[in-house]
């Protein structure tokens, strides 16, 4: 042996002598596995002819000009390898003559299959149209577009002016949470004009023009950002409203529109409330303050609104602990909070914001009531409208608590924080 070969054999994987090769084992085992319906049998010289099959001779399957010579044409085989030919002659042989054929597609259907129709250009056009406000909100006000406009259409289109429309009609706005004093201002113009025998359509105007007018009453605008000083806002809610993943969207919101913003972790209390916050800063790319998890929340805002000065940010959102509105010391804190804001920034917070769960109804009312005790509030934001049939809860903050609702949550993505448009509003809902 030369030096060498023994490594080369190795590295090659050259099998031992006299060891058998895959390609030895491969008829054994293929003629060991087939049998009459293709179950295993014991040895292929067990196996016999199936009687009942005629057989072709070698003559009839194989060109007398192409058969081997010896033997007389067949090759020297053992039975159970002659079983295996012929089969395997037969299968081709059906094949050939009028086995199914696999239809050729052409080329260009092929082409055809791997692409999507193109849209004509007007449905380009429909595709590529953004969707308009009103439109934006019908959709996410299904459920209480549903329970409020769908009503109003049958009633009215009823066309049949009594008591009994005025009767379904409060049932249909008490269930959609638009509270009892509210109802009773919105329908008593239309009481009176009933009783100057007002047609039902001239009703249905009318109705949908008090809900606008009510919306309208309250500017949704937030307040404007001071001349000096960096402008604060204070979001407050329970748990759960929503209000930490409101201050990131609003934190988006201000950096698109060119601010620098500052967000101040207040909330010291809930596990992992100062990460979930860090989260969305790092989602809208902006700053934040943050301290451990039990510190005093007001040191906590004295150290962002000293950072927000000396890094020149102009927008410091602070969040703030969720509470009970019925958790008399943590409500009593927010007061603490609210005068160390006004120390450093003298007429601070500019907007005091309610996060309210739209899906509370009823439930929210009595909130903002006490919150609105606790920290004088200059709006609120309504969240999960997309998810309850509660919308008319909007309309309960303005007619009763006289609360512009200055934001509503119509959707999870980060841009579904829009500003509240009362005529959108108005006509998506009623």
């Amino acid at each position: 042996m030369k030096p060498g070969e023994e490594e080369l054999g190795d590295e090659a994987g050259t099998p031992e002598a006299g060891a058998p090769t895959e390609a030895d084992a491969a008829p054994a085992e293929e003629a060991a596995a087939l049998g009459e319906d293709g179950d295993e049998t014991t040895a292929p010289s067990e196996q016999a002819l199936p009687e009942a099959v005629p057989v072709a001779t070698a003559e009839e399957l194989v060109p007398a000009d192409e058969a081997p010579a010896e033997a007389g044409g067949l090759p020297m085989v053992g039975i159970g390898g002659g079983l295996i030919f012929l089969l395997i002659l037969a299968v081709v042989a059906k094949t050939a003559l009028g086995g199914p054929k696999t239809p050729q597609i052409p080329a260009s259907d092929t082409a055809q299959l791997d692409t999507e129709p193109e849209a004509d250009d007007h449905t380009a056009e429909v595709e590529a149209a953004p969707e308009n406000l009103v439109s934006r909100f019908a959709r996410a006000l299904g459920r209480s577009r549903e329970a409020l406009q769908g009503r109003f259409d049958t009633l009215f289109g009823a066309g049949k002016v009594d008591e009994s429309l005025f009767e379904e009609l409060e049932e249909v706005m008490l269930k959609a949470d638009v509270g009892l004093p509210t109802t009773e201002r919105l329908l008593a113009p239309l009481r009176e004009m009933a009783s100057k025998d007002s047609e039902a359509s001239e009703l249905r105007e009318a109705l949908r023009a008090q809900v606008r007018g009510l919306l309208l009453e309250h500017d949704p605008a937030l307040l404007p950002a001071p001349a000096e000083g960096p402008w604060v806002l204070l979001v407050v809610g329970v748990n759960g409203s929503g209000k930490t993943t409101t201050i990131g969207k609003l934190a988006a919101r201000f950096k698109a529109e060119g601010r620098k913003v500052l967000l101040a972790a207040a909330d010291t209390y809930r596990a992992a409330a100062a990460d979930q916050l860090k989260v969305w800063a790092e989602r809208a790319e902006v700053d934040i303050v943050a301290h451990d998890e039990g510190s005093d929340p007001g040191a906590v805002v004295y150290d962002a609104l000293e950072a927000a000065k000396a890094r020149g940010k102009d927008v410091v959102i602070v969040d703030t602990a969720g509470r009970l509105q019925t958790a008399r010391p943590l409500m009593e804190q927010l007061g603490k909070i609210r005068r160390v804001i006004d120390k450093k920034v003298p007429g601070a917070p500019h907007e005091t914001l309610l996060v309210l769960d739209g899906t509370m109804g009823q439930n929210g009312l009595s909130q903002a009531k006490l919150f609105n005790e606790a920290t004088p509030l200059t709006g609120a934001v309504v969240t999960k409208l997309d998810g309850t049939a509660k919308g008319g809860m909007v309309l309960t903050l303005s007619a009763e608590l006289e609360l512009p609702v200055k934001f509503i949550g119509i959707g999870e993505g980060i841009d579904d924080l829009k500003p509240f448009d009362a005529e959108a509003f108005a006509e998506a809902l009623a």
